[in-house]
């Protein structure tokens, strides 16, 4: 059978799951959670995470960069001139060039503030980021980020450390079925199941973080979501029945007794 692999930015990934590094009781619990849960991308919160003050535990030194793939993220950023200071501060640092771009609108929803964010996928492009967007789960904003250039769409299921998983399966379908590119489901997910849902909406991966390091038992969450992720991406590439609003008997009509 031919790899299944996730491919973001031409690069190839074996794990569909994308974890945080935030939240969680320490550095060393963080590292585990991610070695259970398979996940090959972390994101990394620029402005929160020590990523080069070598006077404190650095993230460096429980994840390995040389292993796991870095995403620096704009989280805590409220308009795009902050976006674009941390993400360039990023790539000085560490030469990252794959990005997550996060432009939230208020402090008290966390929502995406969309007109800054698409304006900062048209700038960040240009200067040769690879842009994985955080969006509203609306359609047509999808589109004009992919048309900006973006790397990756990554809609909210809910509002972030929310947990209450997918809220418009509709609008997710309809991004999926409107853009060749990436499409990770970023923010709100609460549990294993969500992960499985996304999935077989024909998403290519999902992003979770509060769901897992908040968990009562965090390395089974991560266990939990892994197996999740695998299971809907096996469940979407096999094809469900159609759905009937009458019932269809199993076992066949002929040959009765």
């Amino acid at each position: 059978m031919k790899k299944d692999n996730l491919i973001i930015s031409k690069k190839k990934f074996n794990s569909r799951l994308i974890v945080g590094t935030g939240k969680y009781k320490s550095m060393v619990e963080c590292a585990k959670a991610i070695k259970i849960s398979g996940a090959e991308i972390v994101t990394v919160a620029v402005r929160r995470v020590n990523i080069s003050d070598t006077s404190k535990p650095l993230l460096m030194d429980y994840i390995d960069p040389k292993k796991i793939t870095y995403l620096p993220n704009t989280a805590g950023c409220f308009n795009s001139d902050e976006a674009l200071r941390t993400l360039r501060l990023a790539r000085e640092i560490g030469g990252w060039k794959l990005v997550k771009l996060e432009v939230l609108g208020d402090k008290d929803n966390l929502f995406p503030e969309m007109i800054e964010t698409l304006k900062s996928t048209e700038i960040l492009t240009k200067e040769g980021f690879k842009v994985m967007v955080y969006c509203n789960d609306d359609p047509l904003m999808a589109k004009r980020l992919e048309n900006a250039g973006a790397a990756a769409i990554m809609p909210l299921a809910a509002p972030i450390g929310s947990g209450l998983g997918i809220l418009n399966k509709v609008n997710i379908q309809i991004i999926r079925n409107q853009t060749k590119l990436p499409l990770i489901i970023d923010a709100g997910l609460g549990q294993a199941s969500d992960a499985t849902i996304a999935m077989e909406l024909g998403c290519d991966g999902v992003l979770v973080n509060t769901a897992i390091a908040k968990a009562k038992k965090p390395f089974e969450m991560a266990k939990a979501f892994k197996n999740a992720v695998i299971a809907g991406r096996q469940s979407f590439l096999s094809g469900r029945i159609e759905k009937k609003v009458m019932g269809s008997a199993s076992s066949p009509k002929k040959g009765i007794i």
